[in-house]
C-alpha cells in the first residue's frame, strides 16, 4: 500500500485530491480521484491524534471492522493505511445529502419514504450484525441519501458485543440523542444489535417528524431522558408509533428483531417493488442531481494541498462524514417585571390578531434550502431557544399537535433565511393536559436559561397552573389556544395590569355575534343563553351582547342554564315561547348539540350560534342533520382560509406533514414568527426574557391572516375574530368577522 508522500502534497496514496471538504473531530476529509478516475472520500487523521499510544490500533480496527461489511445499502471501503505518517481510510462518495442535512433543509420525509428508510438501513445493519459487529452510532449524520437508497457510514466505534473496548469503562460511546439506555450508562457489556434497533428507531422517528425522540440541548440531559424518561410523543407519526414505541423500548429483549422490524415496515407499502428514483422528495433528488453533475466540473479545480486545520476547521462539525454531504455545494456553478404586555394569545379570543396578510408575503418568506454558504463557513449564528409548552398526548392532543406543528414549520421557514441575525431552536414538552405536571414543567423550563420565551400552553386549566410560575420567570409567553376565562386578576397585576381591559377581552366573542345577527340576518327577537358551566365567559359574553343589540333596536332575553344536566326539551320550548328568530348559546361542544337537537325537535328555523366552545367535531358527531346552518365565533382563523397567504400555508403544511393544519397551526406559525420578530431589535440579537417581554408591544407583526399589534387595555388587536358555518357536515371557514359575507 503506497504511503502518504511528502513530496507531492495533493496525494494520499493512490488518491489526488481535489477539494477539502471539511474537518471533523478527528481529522479532515478531502474529496479525491482515484487512479481510474473514480471519485472517492479521503478521511485522514490529525497528527495529534495519530501520535496517541493505541491509536492507530484504533484505527487499524475501524479499517477492518468496515472491510467485513458487504451490503448495497454500506458504503464500501476503497482503501487505506493505517500506518501512514497520516492514517486514513478512502470510500466510495456519495453526493447525496446526509439524513440530518436533508430533514433540518426540507423538512420531514412522507411515511412512504420512512417505510423505504427504514427497510434499507434494516437491510444494512443485518450485514453489520451478520459480521458479528455492532454499528454502535448510527445517527441521521451518518446516513447518505441516494437515489435508489440510503448508505449507512462511519463504523468509527463499531466493535464486536464482547470484543475490547476502544475506549476506557463508564465512558459513554455514541451520539447523545441516538443512542441506546444501555450506552447512555456505558455498560458496554450490555451492547448488542437490539442497541442499533434502538438508534434506528430514534433516527426514523426523526427522519418522519424532525423531533429527536429524547430532546436535544445539553449531552447530559438527553443521556437522562434515554435512560430514564419516554420518548416525546411529537417524535412519533400516527402511523408508525406502535412499531417505533416498541423499538424505544428501554430493555433491550423486548425491541423487535431486524426482521420483524422489516416485515412491519413492508406492511402495506410497496416499497420493495418501487422504482428507486421515487423513494425521496423531488427537492431532495434536486440536491443530489446537482451535486452530482457539480462533480463533474471538479476535474478543472487546482489540486488541494494538505496543511493543518485551522480552529475554524473544526468550529460546529460534529463529523468529518456530516461535512462529507455539504462537499460539493461550495464547488455548485453558479448561474425586570413582566407585564400584560409579556403574555400574548393567538387564536383565541384573549389573543387577537387583526387579518391581513397576502399570497405575495408567504411566498417570499417561504423556506429556500442556503445553499450559498456552506455549513461551517463564516460566523455562526447564534440560537435563540424557544419552548413548545402543550398537551400532545391528553384530551387536547389534536390541538396541541396542530400547534405545534405550525411553530415547526416557522422555525424551519424562519431558519431557512439568510438574513435574520440568528436562529431559533424549538424544544418540545408535553404536559399531557395534566396540571400537575404543566406545573412541573413551568418550574423546570423558567430555571432553564436557555429558554428565552414559551409557545403554550394548550388547555386552559394548564395555563392557569402555571401562569404565575411563568409570571415570576419574567418569561415571555404566547398562548395559541388559551380561552378567555384563565384572565383572572387572582394571579396579580404583574400578568394584567389593567384590569377594566379584562371585563372587555371576555365579551369580545360577543362582537362578532352581534355584528352578524344585526347585518347578515336582521334578527330582532334574540334568546342568548348564559351557560353556567363556562363561568364569567358566559355571562359576559350574553351581557355585552344583550347591551349591544338593545342599542340597535333588537329584542333580547337572557337564559341562565345551571352548570349541571340541562333540561334541552324545556330549554328548546322556552325559545319557541319567546318567538326568538336567532339562538346565541355560550356553552361547548356537546351541550350545544343537546341544544341543537331539541331545537330541531321542535322545528326552530332560526339562526342558530355558538362560540369557539362548542367549535369541535364532538359537536358535529353528536348534533348530526341538527347542525346544519349553526354559526359560530372564534379568536382563530380556518385552516383553509380564503386569503392566498393561508391558502399557500395550508399547502406547505400539507407537504410537510401530509395533512390539513388542524386549529391553531397558521396562529403558531405567526406566534412563532411574532416572537422572532421581537427577538430581533434593529440587528441586535435580544437575548433576555424582560428585553424580548418588553419589546413585543412596540412591534407590528403583519402575518399569514392577521397583523399582531398591541393596542393598550385590548392586548394584541381585538378585532381578530372570525365565523365558521356548518355546511355540508363540516366547518366552513366564513371569513374574519368584519368582512364576512352577507349569507
Amino acid at each position: 500500500m503506497e504511503p502518504l508522500r511528502t513530496g507531492d502534497p495533493s496525494r494520499i496514496g493512490r488518491y489526488r485530491l481535489l477539494r477539502r471538504l471539511g474537518a471533523g473531530g478527528m481529522g479532515v476529509v478531502f474529496l479525491a480521484r482515484a487512479p481510474g478516475g473514480a471519485i472517492a472520500a479521503v478521511k485522514t487523521v490529525r497528527s495529534s491524534y495519530a501520535d496517541e499510544s493505541g491509536f492507530r490500533a484504533r484505527f487499524r480496527r475501524e479499517v477492518e471492522t468496515a472491510r467485513q461489511v458487504s451490503s448495497h445499502w454500506v458504503v464500501p471501503l476503497l482503501d487505506a493505511d493505517a500506518d501512514a505518517e497520516t492514517p486514513w481510510l478512502a470510500t466510495s462518495y456519495v453526493p447525496g445529502p446526509s439524513l440530518s442535512e436533508a430533514v433540518h433543509t426540507f423538512g420531514p420525509l412522507s411515511l412512504a419514504s420512512v417505510r423505504v428508510l427504514g427497510l434499507r438501513l434494516a437491510e444494512a445493519l443485518e450485514a453489520v450484525h451478520g459480521a458479528g459487529l455492532v454499528h454502535r452510532d448510527v445517527k441521521p449524520a451518518n446516513i447518505l441519501l441516494a437515489p435508489d437508497g440510503p448508505r449507512l457510514i462511519d463504523f468509527g466505534i463499531a466493535r464486536a458485543p464482547e470484543g475490547t473496548a476502544l475506549t476506557s469503562s463508564g465512558v459513554v460511546v455514541g451520539s447523545p440523542g441516538f443512542l441506546s439506555p444501555e450506552q447512555a450508562r456505558a455498560r458496554s457489556g450490555e451492547i448488542g444489535p437490539p442497541s442499533d434497533v434502538f438508534s434506528l428507531g430514534c433516527v426514523l422517528a426523526f427522519a418522519a417528524t424532525g423531533v429527536r425522540p429524547f430532546g436535544d440541548g445539553a449531552p447530559a440531559g438527553v443521556l437522562l431522558r434515554t435512560i430514564y424518561e419516554e420518548p416525546d410523543p411529537a417524535s412519533l407519526p400516527d402511523g408508525l408509533a406502535p412499531l417505533l414505541t416498541a423499538c424505544l423500548h428501554k430493555n433491550p429483549a423486548d425491541r423487535p428483531s431486524l426482521a420483524r422490524l422489516r416485515a412491519a415496515l413492508g406492511e402495506g407499502t410497496a416499497a420493495d417493488s418501487a422504482e428507486p428514483s421515487g423513494w425521496l422528495p423531488a427537492p431532495v433528488t434536486r440536491l443530489i442531481n446537482d451535486r452530482s453533475a457539480a462533480v463533474l466540473t471538479i476535474g478543472a479545480i487546482e489540486p488541494t494541498q494538505m496543511s493543518a486545520p485551522t480552529p475554524s476547521d473544526t468550529a460546529g462539525r460534529a463529523s468529518p462524514e456530516a461535512v462529507t454531504m455539504t462537499a460539493v455545494t461550495a464547488t455548485r456553478p453558479t448561474g425586570g417585571t413582566i407585564g400584560r404586555r409579556g403574555f400574548l394569545r393567538l387564536g383565541s379570543t384573549a389573543g387577537l390578531l387583526a387579518a391581513g396578510g397576502g399570497g405575495a408575503w408567504w411566498w417570499s418568506n417561504r423556506a429556500k434550502p442556503e445553499t450559498s454558504t456552506p455549513p461551517g463557513d463564516g460566523p455562526r449564528r447564534p440560537e435563540l431557544v424557544v419552548a413548545f409548552h402543550g398537551d400532545l398526548t391528553g384530551a387536547s392532543k389534536k390541538s396541541g399537535k396542530a400547534q405545534l406543528n405550525g411553530a415547526r414549520l416557522a422555525v424551519e421557514q424562519f431558519n431557512a433565511r439568510s438574513g435574520p441575525p440568528f436562529r431559533l431552536k424549538l424544544r418540545t414538552y408535553d404536559d399531557g393536559g395534566d396540571t400537575g405536571r404543566a406545573e412541573e414543567l413551568a418550574t423546570r423550563l423558567a430555571k432553564d436559561t436557555e429558554v428565552l420565551a414559551v409557545l403554550g400552553p394548550t388547555t386552559d386549566a394548564c395555563f392557569s397552573a402555571t401562569e404565575k410560575t411563568y409570571t415570576e420567570a419574567v418569561m415571555p409567553v404566547v398562548s395559541v389556544s388559551v380561552g378567555t376565562d384563565t384572565l383572572s386578576s387572582r394571579f396579580g397585576t404583574g400578568l394584567f395590569r389593567c384590569h377594566a381591559a379584562l371585563h372587555v377581552t371576555y365579551g369580545l366573542l360577543a362582537a362578532p355575534c352581534v355584528r352578524y345577527l344585526s347585518h347578515h340576518v336582521d334578527a330582532r327577537r334574540v334568546f342568548l343563553v348564559d351557560d353556567r358551566a363556562q363561568g364569567d365567559f358566559g355571562w359576559t359574553v350574553c351581557d355585552q351582547a344583550e347591551r349591544a343589540l338593545r342599542q340597535n333596536g333588537r329584542d333580547a332575553t337572557v337564559k341562565r342554564v345551571a352548570a349541571r344536566k340541562i333540561d334541552y326539551a324545556s330549554l328548546a320550548a322556552e325559545v319557541k315561547a319567546a318567538r326568538a328568530d336567532a339562538v346565541v348559546f355560550t356553552g361547548d361542544a356537546s351541550r350545544a348539540a343537546g341544544l341543537a337537537s331539541a331545537l330541531a325537535d321542535v322545528r326552530f328555523t332560526g339562526t342558530r350560534m355558538a362560540t369557539e366552545r362548542a367549535l369541535d367535531p364532538r359537536f358535529l358527531a353528536s348534533a348530526g342533520a341538527a347542525a346544519r346552518g349553526w354559526v359560530f365565533a372564534t379568536g382563530f382563523t380556518g385552516p383553509t382560509a380564503g386569503k392566498p397567504s393561508a391558502r399557500a400555508f395550508t399547502a406547505a403544511y400539507r407537504a410537510r406533514f401530509h395533512t390539513d393544519p388542524g386549529w391553531y397551526a397558521v396562529e403558531a406559525y405567526d406566534a412563532v414568527m411574532f416572537l422572532a420578530e421581537a427577538c430581533d431589535k434593529n440587528g441586535t440579537v435580544l437575548r433576555e426574557r424582560g428585553a424580548i417581554a418588553r419589546r413585543m408591544p412596540e412591534i407590528t407583526h403583519r402575518g399569514i391572516t392577521r397583523t399582531i399589534k398591541y393596542e393598550s387595555g385590548f392586548g394584541y388587536s381585538r378585532d381578530a375574530m372570525f365565523e365558521f358555518q356548518v355546511v355540508d357536515g363540516a366547518f366552513r371557514y366564513l371569513g374574519q368577522y368584519l368582512d364576512t359575507a352577507v349569507s
